[in-house]
């Protein structure tokens, strides 16, 4: 039982995440989701800092925050491996020492700001 459960996770990994970038906590990324209304369909995009990163094999998922409009914070949990989510650009990668940064919730200004890992 174990070994089909294994099959399908590898199936989906393969069918939905061929060019995953490597995303990390601290990421500003832009999401590229396929969003439906009626019968038509477009992409929106949704650029933010990654708070986490949750789950393990195909059911991973991340957070991602981003300041909307008069300053209210919106989050949303985007599944690595979906049918739904067209694409996944990493913008900068910042210097973290936490796997949660939840404490990002009550920075506001100056103060959100993370250092820029430099890429090598």
């Amino acid at each position: 039982m174990a070994n089909l459960v294994q099959m399908l996770e590898a199936e989906q990994k393969e069918k939905f995440g061929q060019n995953l970038p490597q995303i990390d906590p601290g990421d500003t990324v832009r999401v590229h989701v396929r969003i439906v209304e009626g019968k038509r369909e477009r992409v929106q995009i949704f650029e933010g800092l990654v708070l986490g990163i949750s789950g393990s094999g195909s059911n991973r998922s991340i957070t991602v925050r981003r300041m909307g409009a008069h300053g209210v914070g919106v989050e949303r949990v985007f599944p690595l491996y979906s049918p739904r989510v067209d694409k996944f650009e990493v913008m900068r990668k910042a210097k973290v020492r936490r796997a949660k940064l939840y404490y990002m919730r009550e920075r506001t200004g100056k103060r959100a700001r993370l250092k820029e890992r430099l890429r090598r």
